[in-house]
């Protein structure tokens, strides 16, 4: 199948050579086109998100398992930059809000937002988004003992989780170009007697002090990330943020009979 990429949209997506060094975001693309692997994957995961689909529209399923084969497969220290690169102007932010294409793999056909119920729901059904909901769940889970509410070595791990929801019925991304919120596309307004339950959920990314420390530690580590990936060829065990593949959690996840199915609890 070919697939006609609007020029403009491949330079949005992919970058370009006289763009390095701009912002962060620009760099970590710049970065992932220098690398034949990051590359390659990404180039895959902008054609079927910007494929067209026989009956209209874009093809979801296969935008959305091309992303995850993306963060499965990728080199660690390059996917993780491209998703949680700093930003200090709206441009730079429309850019990150843009890298996965939000358009096929995060909204959904109509103008507004469903209710949360309805992906949530979609999730507790398949075995790919089930147990990375629950990873993420235990991984950015707050902890009332440690100082700071959040555990020393916590963010790695957080990270992690949240790049593996990325691809999935809950896919989240970047509400606005104003901050580093993020979300999936849903609200709570028509959740009805559930109500509770999709607050909670949503809360799970909008009021989650780990998981907003974990992405500003690491924007604070940035300046150690692009280096270290050079090493990564020489020894890609040793990259600073080495991501399992997510593949794996797909079947047999042990968090299965450890957490109770979707016990969601709001992270004030």
């Amino acid at each position: 199948m070919v697939f006609c990429l609007a020029p403009a949209m491949l330079l949005l997506l992919l970058g370009s050579p006289s763009s390095a060094g701009r912002n962060r975001c620009l760099d970590a693309a710049e970065a992932c086109t220098a690398d034949a692997r990051c590359q390659r994957l990404r180039t895959e995961y902008v054609a079927q998100c910007l494929g067209r689909a026989a009956a209209g529209g874009c093809p979801q399923a296969r935008c959305r398992r091309a992303l995850r084969r993306f963060f499965a497969r990728g080199p660690p220290a390059l996917t993780h930059a491209l998703l949680f690169c700093s930003c200090v102007n709206a441009a730079c932010a429309e850019r990150r809000r843009q890298t996965f294409v939000p358009a096929c793999a995060f909204s959904g056909p109509g103008p507004a937002p469903p209710s949360c119920l309805a992906p949530l729901d979609a999730c507790e059904h398949s075995r790919v988004c089930r147990p990375r909901l629950l990873a993420f769940q235990a991984s950015c889970a707050p902890a009332p003992s440690a100082p700071d509410g959040c555990l020393q070595d916590q963010a790695p791990r957080c990270l992690r989780a949240f790049a593996g929801l990325v691809g999935t019925a809950i896919t989240p991304n970047y509400v606005d170009n104003a901050s580093a919120r993020v979300a999936p596309w849903c609200d709570c307004g028509a959740s009805g007697n559930r109500r509770e339950e999709c607050e909670a959920f949503r809360g799970l990314f909008t009021r989650n002090r780990c998981l907003d420390g974990a992405i500003q530690a690491f924007d604070g580590g940035w300046p150690v990330i692009l280096q270290d990936q050079l090493d990564v060829h020489q020894d890609p065990e040793n990259s600073l943020l080495q991501v399992s593949s997510t593949d794996g959690l797909l079947v047999g996840s042990s968090l299965l009979p450890m957490l109770p199915v979707l016990a969601l609890q709001p992270l004030l």
